[in-house]
């Protein structure tokens, strides 16, 4: 799968997915380690890429804005890094891309809830 990862993404995270064989671009290697929300999600779009954080505001964007692409929003501490990390990869043997390109996901230590996005057509 291909990701995008937020400034706030821990870098052992995008280890994490590396190690699992993604595709992981970090915001910083674009030069977007400033810009805003929705910058960060069109950007995202463009890419094809499903968009990492640890922001919660996406899911505004997401459900109110009807913005962007995939998203999975990471509920993690350092403390909690390894059980967030075990249920990130279940979500990803579990779920498809397509599926998660069209979904809004919050990973916490040991679950998660999957959403899928409001139909952008009208």
């Amino acid at each position: 799968m291909r990701f995008l990862l937020d400034q706030d993404a821990y870098i052992a995270t995008a280890r994490f997915l590396t190690g699992l064989g993604h595709d992981v671009l970090r915001v910083a290697q674009i030069g977007l380690s400033q810009a805003n929300d929705l910058d960060l999600l069109t950007t995202a779009q463009e890419l094809g890429r499903i968009f990492v954080t640890r922001d919660r505001d996406f899911g505004r964007l997401v459900f109110v804005g009807l913005l962007g692409m995939g998203v999975i929003c990471l509920r993690i501490l350092p403390s909690t890094q390894e059980a967030v990390h075990k249920e990130l990869a279940r979500v990803l043997e579990t779920h498809s891309e397509s599926k998660l390109m069209k979904a809004f996901v919050v990973i916490e230590p040991g679950r998660h809830r999957l959403r899928a996005r409001p139909s952008q057509e009208v």
